[in-house]
């Protein structure tokens, strides 16, 4: 219902970029372009500094996003509340997940989630952690399931359930049977990790760093992936050790293609749910926040 140019202004200035925020939009550049040209006009105002191929924030810009914020966000909420009137719980819910609960949390929780509202159309982001916390505290998501509690401080967190990390080897490997493995014998091990920014990473460079030993200087790293598939491929193919879910390597143990060795002392990590502190809350993200909190008091979540 707002006008179409301040969603793609918006849009725009939020990626600083016409071609990120053409894909978002399901537009060709052109028309992103013309709109915001359109809006430029309207608003007797430059938006944009465009040299050397990137975008910045005029300081009209600035404070035009400022405001396309607020009216976009009481747009969204007015048509929320209206909707709200025929006392259905439906329409769009927009979730982001960190890869990992993405991949073996969400599909049944969805799923019985969907069952009970099933008006309900589930939009899935996956990414990791980091990159949730930020969409949802841009009003780009309406809440994230992530792998490590959250920094930032405009969302509010609650934790889902725990989830124990264990280091996985190839069946060969002098580690695979072992009862369990301390911090300091992985030193000196070819050692395969996730990428910065992914909440798997944060939480297991705090567990060396709480057992005295400094992840930059004191581990063998030799490979950063951004793919935990990739990272279970690696260590299969014997290319090192490394630390993961014990719910993402259920198969490979099954198959014998990796073997998982539990880690002393042990790694449990807490899950959680973010959404944005003081943002309104539909029926429909309180009834989600809800089911999902039920599942957590029924130890059903996983």
């Amino acid at each position: 219902m707002a006008d179409r140019r301040l969603q793609v202004f918006y849009t725009v200035a939020k990626q600083l970029s016409f071609t990120r925020a053409a894909e978002l939009l399901y537009m060709t550049q052109p028309a992103v372009t013309f709109q915001v040209k359109q809006l430029e006009e309207h608003l007797n105002a430059k938006l944009f500094e465009r040299a050397h191929g990137k975008i910045e924030l005029t300081a009209a810009g600035a404070v035009a996003l400022d405001y396309a914020e607020r009216i976009l966000a009481l747009t969204s909420e007015m048509e929320t509340r209206l909707g709200e009137l025929t006392g259905q719980v439906s329409g769009p819910l927009r979730i982001g997940a960190s890869t990992t609960i993405a991949e073996y949390m969400l599909p049944r929780l969805l799923g019985a989630f969907k069952n009970l509202y099933p008006q309900v159309q589930a939009q899935l982001t996956v990414a990791n952690s980091e990159s949730i916390e930020n969409r949802v505290a841009e009003l780009q998501l309406d809440v994230g399931l992530i792998e490590a509690p959250s920094h930032h401080p405009n969302l509010t967190t609650a934790v889902c359930c725990d989830d124990e990390l264990v280091l996985i080897c190839a069946p060969d490997h002098a580690f695979a049977h072992l009862n369990q493995v301390t911090p300091q014998q992985i030193v000196g091990q070819p050692y395969i990790s996730r990428e910065s920014g992914s909440g798997t990473r944060e939480v297991i460079d705090d567990y060396f760093r709480q057992e005295g030993l400094v992840p930059e200087t004191d581990l063998n790293l030799v490979m950063e992936m951004g793919s935990r598939e990739a990272i279970k491929g690696a260590v299969e193919a014997g290319l090192g050790v490394a630390i993961v879910s014990s719910s993402a390597i259920r198969k490979e143990l099954k198959l014998g293609d990796l073997a998982a060795v539990p880690l002393f002392p042990r790694l449990i990590r807490p899950l959680s749910v973010v959404y944005a502190s003081g943002k309104f809350q539909s029926q429909l993200l309180q009834a989600f926040l809800g089911f999902v909190e039920q599942r957590v008091r029924n130890n059903t979540l996983r």
